[in-house]
């Protein structure tokens, strides 16, 4: 059983667990008053990177980075959307530098879903 195969169970997880927290925040951001545009923030990219999750699952058999786009998504989401939503509510975040993080590994993602591409006329 192949890497993608393996991990598609996860990428279903997180999909619905992104999308779930997206709509949550962003009702957050519509009643939260003070500091609403963390959250708008975090539901920003738990609400675009559930879909894409939810693509690679469904993809995992020909897209061969799908495991590796998915675990940075997966990563990256979860530090960004993390550390937002604890300096909303504690006033400190995650880590130094989790958010930017965060957001570098969801541009990773994205780019080893470029890279897929590229690998899978190779193949």
């Amino acid at each position: 059983m192949s890497l993608n195969a393996r991990l598609e169970p996860v990428l279903y997880l997180f999909s619905g667990l992104f999308g779930a927290a997206g709509v949550a925040l962003a009702a957050l951001a519509a009643h939260g008053g003070g500091e609403a545009n963390l959250a708008a923030s975090a539901s920003a990219m738990c609400l675009a990177h559930a879909p894409a999750l939810l693509a690679l699952a469904l993809g995992t058999a020909k897209l061969k980075t799908a495991w590796l786009a998915g675990f940075l998504m997966i990563v990256g989401t979860l530090l960004f959307a993390g550390d937002l939503v604890t300096l909303r509510f504690t006033g400190s975040g995650l880590f130094p530098y989790a958010a930017p993080t965060g957001g570098w590994a969801m541009m990773l993602g994205w780019l080893v879903v470029a890279a897929g591409a590229v690998l899978r006329g190779k193949a």
